[in-house]
């Protein structure tokens, strides 16, 4: 299946909530990734929505990985897939640095008035 079977969207697909300054500019998605998402997203989340119907195998076998019945093999449906893991699913942050737990040790049982 190439991108050509899947309808092309009448509007370009922005997701200005969670890419806000473009797919690929992200980091997350190559070039190629982007103008499919740009190019074929809003065919892609009407059908996914189900405000339209599949016209062809292509169509139908995207809903079918959108549902998990089958695993991503097009490339659309890769990008899909890795579109829907990104913009909905859980951030993960990691820091290099990161402040120590405070434990009730000697040091921090100290008061002042200890000294005498």
């Amino acid at each position: 299946m190439s991108n050509q079977d899947v309808r092309q969207g009448k509007t370009r697909f922005y997701d200005n909530t969670h890419f806000s300054r473009g797919f690929s500019k992200s980091g997350d998605f190559t070039l190629v990734e982007d103008e499919i998402l740009t190019f074929f997203g809003t065919t892609l989340l009407a059908l996914e929505r189900g405000d339209l119907t599949p016209e062809n195998q292509a169509e139908v076998d995207f809903l079918n990985v959108v549902k998990g019945q089958k695993e991503p093999t097009t490339k659309l449906e890769k990008t899909w897939a890795k579109y829907v893991k990104l913009s909905r699913g859980k951030k993960r942050f990691h820091s290099l640095n990161s402040k120590p737990i405070i434990s009730e040790d000697d040091y921090n049982a100290y008061a002042l008035g200890d000294d005498e």
